[in-house]
């Protein structure tokens, strides 16, 4: 264990709705995330498969220096078109006119991820 990669794939919200590039969504990874290496979260175009054009960035990871951890080492990532005020750091942008899907990797994972000790919760959406 400790080397490769895992990786989860979705295009719905913790409801079973399909990610909207319009609304807001928040996904909390939780501390002591399983890998030996890093972690990232990729959002796609969902009609394309592939980055989103004209973006900022496409991810955010634990290897994102800027990247701001809660007092509990959690990590709260936003994804919308306009980034939230105040998390910046932590902002994935979305287009406002389609869908989006987003890849969670596991750069050297750990048992808790195969045990499923450490779980990844669903993708909230939060804002309209």
């Amino acid at each position: 264990m400790g080397t490769g990669q895992f990786y989860l794939v979705t295009i719905r919200d913790s409801d079973g709705n399909l990610l909207n590039g319009g609304a807001t969504y928040k996904l909390t990874v939780p501390a002591d995330a399983p890998v030996s290496l890093y972690w990232s979260g990729t959002v796609y175009d969902r009609a394309t498969h592939a980055l989103i054009r004209d973006q900022v960035r496409s991810s955010r990871g634990s290897n994102t220096p800027e990247l701001k951890t809660k007092p509990d080492g959690s990590v709260d990532l936003f994804f919308s078109p306009e980034p939230p005020a105040g998390r910046e750091t932590n902002w994935i942008p979305t287009r406002p006119d389609g869908g989006w899907e987003i890849i969670f990797r596991f750069y050297g994972p750990t048992k808790p991820l195969f045990d499923k000790s450490w779980r990844l919760p669903d993708i909230e959406k939060v804002a309209e």
